[in-house]
This record gives structure tokens, C-alpha cells and sequence, in this order.
């Protein structure tokens, strides 16, 4: 009998797990060199603690319940919680436990693992995950971010009414040869994270910059009825925007803005540099809208015109020649009625 627990001592303390045997009151009876270092308690202090003095505070209640039923359950378990060493200093830890039969009684053997460098790995790989998943979204609306997660083939989806804004900065390309690389992209910064912010106001899906072009759109990926009233809110808050920027830094911009509406197919196509895009005809005029207006007008087709008319106040600039399309009726949108003028 002596010999079988000289080796089974030798077992147990071989191990840089922590093992604690228990009897079904809830005491330790027996424990590794291993498991005191782990709680910081000297070997005859450490015997003859119940296990609940190792719970977290937080954790006490739920933690003492569950110990409880499984002691009077006996079998194995597994759990992770938050242990408690003598100076007070807090640890995760997983507790593989089994009855088994010691000394002739019935008793709990618990394995219990230090888990703090996995639980900090976790956390690493949650964060990385986290900001990973933020310039996804950053990149693509979240909707077409989990189809390509879990499709990585192209997405092209049709939209039968959305409205397509497009924005430029009028003189910028003439200041470029007057600053610095770096002064450029500065005040290009300020100006479209101000039109982004805007844009998340609006509940509009801002696609893409191109140079000191801005294009943003409504009525995509979630389609919505007043894609149109939100664009025409966008635009006129944008031109705001420019005259505070204007005011702020003593500069003359002015910006012209181009609005169509109609059908368009958007997605995404190829496999590396993922852009969310829109293609069609409606897209195109809208873009001609923008490159035939006029600086510090909002240039409106007669199809965004008839769907904007009862609430906002527009010109008419009459039939113009735009290219690959010819001659177009078009208008300039200049405001919003009061409530009392709308029909």
C-alpha cells in the first residue's frame, strides 16, 4: 500500500497542472506542489480550504451553486471561471474534473490549467478580428461584406430606383500646382470626411473618391422610397459644408453637383482590391449632370425632378447638349419649400 502511494505521488506531482483532490464536503485533502504555487499558498495551509475560497467575488454565487450540483452529480466536468490567489491577484482558469474513488471514499480530482496567456491569445486574435472586420466595413456596406465572406464569387444585384449623386471640387485640380502633395490631401481629407459624415447623416452608401470627385448613392443595398429626398438633403448640406470650410480656412471652392435617378446594377467584381460599384446608364448621367453643370449648382435630370418637385425648389435651366446623350432638359435644385407651399 505504501509503495502504490509513493507512485502515485510521484504521478501526481510530475505534472505543471494543478491537481486538487476534494472530498464531497467541498475541502481539499490533497494537492500538488504545482496547484499551491498556482494559488500562492503554502502546502498545509493550502489543505483544508474549501474550494469556494478560490471563487472570484464576482463570481462567488453562480460559481458555488454550480460547484454544488456537480459535486452531488459526481461523473466529469469542465468549467472556466475566475480564480483567486492568495494576494488577492485574479486568474482565468479551466477545471477538468472527475470522481474517483481515494482512500477508499469518494472523492473530486480536479486538473486545473492556468489559462491566462490563452484567454490574452484570444483576446489578441478578438481585436485583430475586430479591426479587421471595421475596414471591411469601412470598404463595403456591411451586407455585401458577409455575402463575400461567405461567397468569394462576384455579387451584382439590380436596383430598378435608386438616386446617384456626384460631387467635384471646381479649382482644385488648378490649386494642386500651388501646394504640396501633402497640404492637398490634408484639405481633400477635411472636406470628404465631412461629406462622409454626411453621408452616414443621410443613411446614404458613400462608393467611391476619384481624385476631387465624391460619389454617394440612395437607395442601396437596402432599398428605400425617399432615396431621392435623402440625396437632395445630402447635396444642399453639402454645399453648406463648403462655405464653412470656405469661411474657415479663406478660400473661394465652390463645388458642382450632378443628380440622376433610375435603375442601376451594383456589386462587386474581380478578386483582389474589392471595390463596391454601381454600373448603368444612370449612373453615367448622373456623372454628366456633375461635368455639365455649372460651380455651385445642384444639376438635376428631369427624372430626379419629377420625383423632388412637391418639396424642394428648383430652376429650370432648360435643354442642354450632354454628351453621348444629347440634348437633355435638366434643372438646378436651389432649396426646400416650406411645409405650407407643398401640395
Amino acid at each position: 500500500m505504501r509503495e502504490r502511494e509513493e507512485q502515485y505521488h510521484s504521478i501526481f506531482e510530475a505534472t505543471s497542472d494543478g491537481l486538487i483532490i476534494n472530498d464531497f464536503e467541498g475541502y481539499v485533502v490533497e494537492a500538488n506542489t504545482a496547484a499551491c504555487q498556482m494559488y500562492g499558498y503554502p502546502y498545509e495551509e493550502f489543505i483544508g480550504m474549501h474550494g469556494s475560497e478560490f471563487i472570484h467575488p464576482l463570481e462567488h454565487e453562480r460559481a458555488l451553486n454550480d460547484l454544488q450540483k456537480l459535486f452531488k452529480i459526481g461523473g466529469y466536468f469542465k468549467i472556466q471561471g475566475t480564480h483567486v490567489r492568495k494576494d488577492g491577484t485574479a486568474f482565468p482558469m479551466e477545471v477538468h474534473a472527475m470522481s474517483f474513488l481515494y482512500k477508499g471514499k469518494l472523492h473530486m480530482m480536479s486538473v486545473i490549467r492556468d489559462i491566462t496567456e490563452r484567454k490574452q491569445a484570444e483576446e489578441a486574435i478578438r481585436l485583430e478580428k475586430e479591426k479587421s472586420e471595421q475596414l471591411l466595413l469601412n470598404i463595403l456596406p456591411g451586407a455585401i461584406a458577409d455575402r463575400l465572406k461567405e461567397d468569394r464569387g462576384y455579387i451584382a444585384d439590380s436596383f430598378p430606383e435608386v438616386t446617384v449623386l456626384f460631387a467635384d471640387i471646381v479649382g482644385f485640380t488648378d490649386l494642386s500646382t500651388r501646394l504640396s502633395p501633402t497640404e492637398l490631401v490634408e484639405m481633400l481629407n477635411v472636406i470628404f470626411s465631412e461629406f462622409d459624415r454626411l453621408a452616414e447623416k443621410h443613411g446614404l452608401e458613400k462608393i467611391k473618391t476619384i481624385g476631387d470627385a465624391y460619389m454617394v448613392v440612395g437607395g442601396l443595398p437596402r432599398p428605400r422610397t425617399d432615396h431621392a429626398e435623402a440625396i437632395a438633403e445630402m447635396a444642399l448640406d453639402m454645399q453648406v459644408e463648403i462655405a464653412q470650410f470656405n469661411a474657415s480656412i479663406n478660400r473661394s471652392f465652390s463645388i458642382r453637383i450632378g443628380i440622376n435617378s433610375g435603375p442601376v446594377v451594383a456589386g462587386v467584381i474581380g478578386i483582389k482590391k474589392f471595390i463596391y460599384d454601381l454600373w448603368g446608364d444612370t449612373v453615367n448621367t448622373a456623372s454628366r449632370m456633375e461635368s455639365h453643370g455649372i460651380p455651385g449648382c445642384i444639376q438635376v435630370t428631369a427624372a430626379t425632378y419629377e420625383i423632388l418637385q412637391r418639396k424642394y425648389l428648383f430652376e429650370e435651366r432648360g435643354p442642354i447638349p450632354i454628351k453621348g446623350k444629347g440634348e437633355m432638359v435638366t434643372y438646378f435644385l436651389t432649396g426646400r419649400k416650406a411645409l405650407g407651399d407643398r401640395p
